[in-house]
């Protein structure tokens, strides 16, 4: 499937000058589903890894749902759910660094993996402190909904519904603007070696110029992140390094590069 190439386009994104933001190309609306065929292919030829980060991804899950337990603060699990997906960007460095040396015709090994994020170092951890500084700020706004129910009422769907339903439209809203800012920002850091404001004007364009595909994309994004959560976490050992690798090949397909790359 070829893409067509934009030229730079011009909208507040572009023109914020706050960094200079990488073009873009125009995506088809059923490139998402090419980039999780492509990501298939990477679990395959590396099931090991894949299963290794599919487990750490599983875990997180599973403690957060440990400490609703252990504190009886049922109203923990929405925002534990957007911190999850928060902070998911800045952990599948490592599946990025997987599906990247087996693009290169390399064989992936964890330790690589692993030391991807030293690749673009002080970058790649403002980015994650970034995310972290957007989660305390999610945690903040959901303790004041939290705060708004009255401890008198009994704990029951009925009495939670109307808290569930503000925590779901407010996180709602945190999740989109953390999709617009971290789309592509951790592969652009990681092979381009740019600064972190680049990274993040470049993903927000990306997405804002190829508005529909990208849309599906998150959505195709969310509902795995459902799907492992209804499944008691074990869907995550498969769904989560398969969103990670996609997205690799999404930044690929999406982002583009004054020369063409030669690998080997």
């Amino acid at each position: 499937m070829s893409h067509s190439f934009k030229e730079t386009p011009h909208n507040a994104i572009t023109d914020s000058g706050i960094a200079r933001v990488i073009p873009c190309k125009e995506l088809d609306v059923g490139d998402p589903i090419k980039w999780l065929l492509l990501a298939w292919r990477d679990v395959t030829r590396a099931p090991l890894l894949t299963f290794f980060y599919g487990v750490v991804f599983a875990t997180i899950p599973w403690f957060i749902t440990y400490l609703v337990a252990l504190t009886g603060w049922h109203l923990i699990i929405l925002p534990s759910i957007i911190c999850f997906m928060l902070i998911g960007p800045f952990l599948a460095a490592g599946l990025y660094d997987v599906s990247w040396e087996l693009e290169k015709g390399h064989k992936p090994t964890l330790w690589h993996s692993i030391k991807a994020i030293k690749r673009n170092a002080v970058n790649e951890w403002a980015f994650g402190l970034m995310l972290m500084i957007l989660m305390i700020f999610w945690l903040r706004v959901a303790s004041i909904i939290h705060a708004l129910y009255p401890p008198y009422l009994e704990t029951n769907l009925e009495n939670l519904m109307p808290f569930l339903a503000l925590g779901t439209v407010v996180g709602a809203g945190f999740t989109l603007v953390v999709f617009f800012i971290s789309a592509f920002t951790q592969p652009t850091l990681m092979e381009r070696k740019v600064d972190l404001a680049t990274a993040v004007l470049t993903s927000m364009n990306a997405i804002w110029e190829n508005k529909v595909p990208m849309m599906i994309w998150g959505f195709i994004i969310a509902s795995a992140v459902g799907i492992g959560f209804l499944t008691g976490f074990l869907g995550f050992i498969i769904l989560m390094p398969l969103i990670g690798y996609a997205t690799w090949h999404g930044y690929i397909d999406t982002i583009e590069t004054k020369r063409e790359r030669h690998y080997q």
